[in-house]
């Protein structure tokens, strides 16, 4: 039995997929199971991981944990310990590529993620573990970026050049899965990437050439960009951390790894390939 946390989010519903087309028994923890829309077969249980107090019937008969450093928050630690009594054997943390860097500089942490404090309490746990440290999430371009392709051709934001190598969503699900399933990856913290970095200016290229729809990238100054991302509801410290990772530009930690094709024996899906699977999002 294999426990998800964050099961109705952009990584935990994919590896849910793969996990039930596996044939494998599922657990998904969600605060609201009338709305999770999970396959048929899997098990959707009520708990809040941030809240260990709720999870220990949750763990019953549990092997192996996938922990999500949103859902879980600062209670990593005490969740796996929890975990290690209940008899689990192993957790698989999702953690981030920049996890090494000054928490401050970490975006991401403004909205929720505990990236360190997941893979922290992973290696410290006294359980077999896996971290996927993964590179930006290529759907996190339909927040900034769908917007304005349905509005025009003309995607406006700073930093032009500034680039990463976006991953598929579905790739890191695979890879979660592979590292819940096996033991090929036990006490590893593995890069995941996409299979090139793209500049913003390639990124809206790549969207318009699968939409069928030229577009063109105008950049325009951080400060602009930054109040027009305020202005739609987004955190400041969030934006504030996100145009300083901008302005400092991709480091060494974020370069292209080939991880995703060696775990999976294929390569891994382009941005282009994941722009085709979201296009509808970009279209009116």
């Amino acid at each position: 039995m294999i426990l998800v946390t964050g099961a109705t989010g952009t990584v935990g519903r994919p590896l849910v997929g793969v996990l039930a087309g596996e044939g494998v028994k599922v657990r998904a923890v969600t605060r609201d199971p009338q709305a999770a829309g999970l396959p048929t077969g899997v098990e959707v249980v009520v708990g809040d991981p941030s809240r260990p107090d709720t999870m220990s019937a949750v763990l019953e008969g549990v092997t192996s944990v996938f922990l999500h450093p949103r859902a879980v928050g600062e209670a990593a630690a005490d969740l796996l310990a929890l975990a290690k009594e209940r008899g689990v054997g192993r957790v698989v943390a999702l953690s981030a590529v920049n996890v090494d860097d000054d928490l401050a500089d970490q975006p991401s942490r403004f909205q929720g993620d505990r990236n360190k404090e997941a893979e922290d309490a992973a290696v410290a746990s006294g359980l077999d573990w896996v971290s996927l440290r993964s590179a930006s999430f290529a759907v996190n371009t339909l927040r900034t970026w769908a917007p304005q392709v349905r509005a025009g051709d003309v995607v406006r934001g700073p930093y032009a050049a500034f680039a990463e190598p976006l991953i598929h969503e579905g790739d890191l699900a695979e890879v979660a899965a592979r590292a819940l399933l096996s033991t090929e990856l036990t006490f590893q913290k593995v890069r995941l990437t996409g299979p090139r970095s793209l500049s913003h200016e390639e990124v809206a290229a790549a969207i318009g050439e699968v939409i069928g729809r030229p577009l063109r990238y105008q950049e325009i100054p951080p400060e602009a960009f930054e109040q027009s991302m305020i202005q739609r509801g987004l955190p400041k410290p969030f934006v504030e951390a996100l145009m300083a990772r901008y302005a400092r530009g991709a480091g060494p930690a974020e370069g292209v790894t080939g991880e995703v094709e060696k775990i999976l024996g294929r390569p891994a899906r382009t941005f282009s390939e994941w722009v085709a699977d979201h296009a509808a999002a970009f279209q009116n």
